[in-house]
């Protein structure tokens, strides 16, 4: 009985740093995440992100990105054929529609 308290109060005091928050937190990693968006989403901002690098794509990629709880856009533009489900090449499409917009928001 002696050595299990001796052995909880060893583990108590060494994990008391940590929760009395003496020791650094762990530092944060960069986080990304990648966001598929329909080309005809219905707010017309297809012709800003698939044109390429532009003052307009990364205006609309930023907001984009904010309103998902990301800081900014690290890229857009029109998604590859392989980022997106369909993308297998033997497959007959049923409906041919336009490749989808990525914007790849960070922290």
């Amino acid at each position: 009985m002696r050595r299990t308290v001796a052995a909880l109060f060893v583990l108590a005091t060494a994990a008391l740093p940590a929760i009395a928050g003496s020791e650094p937190a762990p530092a944060s990693k960069h986080v990304e995440k990648t966001f598929l968006i329909p080309a005809e989403d219905g707010y017309g901002v297809g012709e800003c992100l698939s044109g390429g690098p532009s003052e307009c794509g990364q205006v609309v990629a930023n907001a984009w990105c904010e309103s998902q709880g990301f800081a900014s856009a690290a890229n857009y533009g029109i998604a590859a054929q392989d980022e997106y489900t369909g993308a297998i090449g033997d497959a007959a499409p049923v409906k041919s529609a336009p490749r989808p917009l990525r914007i790849t928001c960070q922290d």
